[in-house]
């Protein structure tokens, strides 16, 4: 892979639950581009519903669009799902990055590629790398009230993850997300003032 491919790239990242979406639409709102694994992911998902459905079983697929919610329980709780999974849609997700990495890059200036697993296994060669921050207490209640779960299934799905005090020592930039919006804002302003 040529090292032009992500030369302006910055890996926005972060735990589940930290405000990467909020603080990816504050970097849009400022004129920034960003690339969202996630929204890709979901796409390719339904865009291979065929798959899933033959991988996992029909009952997590309906009118070709796969039920994630559904699908995440047998996902979550389970490591070889969890990797068959991974092994369709990575590859796949992979291309799609590259894809769009390679359009923005003819605009020579940063944007950021928001990638929830960028630490853990997702090996992209972006060189900077920007870490959402939130305490783990804060996490976890966050994450029970978002997806209206309770604390030991917050936890799970969090274990699923490499610890967000890890992330935020390998992180070239830190975005502290343990305040309020306004906070939020700041924390986005003082980073565009760094990598401008």
């Amino acid at each position: 892979m040529s090292n032009d491919l992500f030369k302006n790239a910055i890996a926005l990242t972060g735990g589940i639950s930290t405000g990467k979406s909020t603080v990816c639409n504050l970097f849009k709102l400022h004129g920034f581009l960003t690339i969202d694994a996630d929204v890709i992911a979901h796409r390719l998902l339904d865009e291979n519903s065929n798959k899933i459905a033959t991988m996992f079983g029909e009952q997590y697929v309906e009118n070709g669009k796969v039920l994630r919610k559904e699908l995440g329980k047998i996902i979550f709780s389970n490591e070889e799902n969890k990797l068959k999974l991974e092994a369709l849609l990575h590859p796949l997700i992979k291309n799609e990055i590259i894809k769009e990495s390679k359009i923005f890059e003819e605009q020579n200036k940063p944007y950021f590629v928001d990638i929830p697993l960028f630490f853990e296994k997702m090996h992209y060669p972006i060189s900077k790398s920007l870490v959402i921050y939130t305490p783990k207490e804060l996490q976890i209640q966050r994450l029970m009230k978002r997806d209206n779960i309770d604390e030991n299934e917050a936890k799970l799905k969090i274990s699923n993850q490499m610890d967000i005090e890890e992330k935020r020592k390998l992180a070239d930039m830190v975005i502290d997300n343990s305040q309020n919006l306004k906070h939020l804002q700041n924390e986005v302003e003082r980073i565009i003032g760094e990598i401008i």
